[in-house]
């Protein structure tokens, strides 16, 4: 689950924001569940991270 399109309920405002205590705190707690690797969980991650395999794999694969 990400912050980006929760609301809080002390300030109404979006959680990502981190406008008050609230807020800030559930932010902290999503980033704790999360963990280190809970960045490559994003699509975006993924596509890139495969991107990358790709281009290393068609470099050593080349002729010299």
């Amino acid at each position: 689950m990400t912050a980006d399109w929760l609301v809080c309920a002390n300030c109404a405002g979006r959680v990502s924001e981190g406008r008050c205590p609230v807020c800030r705190a559930e932010l902290a707690r999503l980033r704790q569940e999360r963990g280190p690797w809970g960045t490559l969980g994003s699509p975006g991650a993924l596509i890139a991270l495969l991107l990358a395999l790709a281009a290393v794999a068609f470099l050593v694969t080349r002729p010299a």
